[in-house]
């Protein structure tokens, strides 16, 4: 027995006991993917280090808003390992728990398929052996919490945009072990799982796949970096990129059209559907940019048969202006014509 399958561990491995829900689906993974086929990211609510603290707290007609608007699902990031246990068994605090079942038990009740995201698990990033253990009883408590809900209407992430230490091998023997502890108890659920490097879609050719029929592979795509990050204040000299502006011209647009044929034909070799997890554009770019970026990124990834997820709902990339109750429209029409 290896050395790190301490009492945590071995907790989530007895999870394996428990019954198994029927909630399998007949649908194959390509079918379920498109369930994610008009996606909006909840963003900077539960993934910050507590709700609120940057700037959004979700709503419940946040929720009527997205599927009204014709939306398909919720992607909702998570910071779970913010409220976890630093000692085995790594319990996740059963408040925060209760608030991500109310946001899932929200899309749910309007027909919108939700994706628990596992976001911005920092110290993973650092020292990804320290973390092990942890991370793999974090899903553990999960993956049997969720077991009972609909294949169909909940998906597992696995971990948004592994990075620095965590990457290439060590990156894909983690998912690896980390998805069989969700299939002990989730034999058919989907699961998306991605590259390192910031899930770019470059690092995919590096990532190796478990042998299971319910991998949905994920891609971010913000390029040019320099337009949609421009004025970012969390990144370093993004104020010298102020004015940058995306026109939609034939050059522009077939730098896009590459980098996704990249990934289509990579996706055809691997036989697994994708989903394009986030893309948008910060607010200090100007809107007109901005609407012709976010209608051409959304529009080839359709034309591929990408599903997708816009970032998101209401902050900073949003399409939902909270304080004057109202949709962006252009925005909103550029990802949903």
């Amino acid at each position: 027995m290896k050395r790190w399958l301490t009492l945590g561990l071995l907790a989530v491995l007895l999870e394996g006991c428990l019954p198994v829900a029927s909630t399998s689906t007949n649908m194959d993974i390509f079918t379920l993917n498109q369930r994610l086929a008009r996606t909006i990211n909840l963003g900077n609510a539960l993934e910050a280090p507590s709700e609120g603290e940057w700037g959004v707290v979700l709503q419940e007609a946040y929720f009527d808003l997205i599927a009204e608007a014709g939306f398909s699902a919720v992607r909702i990031p998570a910071r779970f390992s913010a409220h976890a246990g630093h000692a085995p068994p790594y319990a996740i605090d059963p408040d925060f728990l209760r608030r991500v079942d109310w946001a899932v038990e929200q899309a749910i009740a309007r027909g919108l398929t939700a994706i628990v995201d596992l976001h911005h698990y920092e110290e993973i990033f650092s020292d990804p052996s320290a973390e092990k253990e942890r991370f793999l009883a974090i899903w553990g408590q999960l993956a049997n919490h969720f077991r009972e809900r609909p294949d169909e209407l909940v998906f597992f992430e696995l971990l948004n945009e592994p990075h620095d230490a965590l990457a290439g091998a060590l990156w894909n023997a983690l998912a690896a072990e980390t998805l069989a502890v969700v299939r002990r108890t989730n034999p058919t659920r989907p699961v998306i799982l991605g590259p390192g490097n910031w899930n770019g879609f470059e690092s995919l050719s590096s990532l190796v796949l478990p042998d299971d029929p319910y991998i949905i592979v994920t891609f971010h795509y913000y390029h040019p970096f320099e337009f949609t990050h421009q004025g970012a204040e969390w990144v370093e000299g993004a104020d010298a990129w102020l004015g940058s502006t995306w026109n939609g011209t034939d050059r522009e647009a077939a730098a896009i059209a590459a980098d996704f044929d990249w990934v289509l034909a990579w996706a055809e070799h691997h036989n697994r559907p994708v989903f394009l997890g986030e893309f948008g554009a910060y607010f200090r770019a100007d809107l007109q940019s901005r609407i012709h970026w976010t209608a051409t990124v959304a529009h080839l990834a359709r034309e591929r048969g990408f599903t997708w997820g816009y970032w998101e709902f209401c902050s900073g990339f949003g399409i939902y202006d909270p304080v004057r109750q109202r949709w962006n429209d252009d925005l909103l029409h550029a990802l949903i014509p």
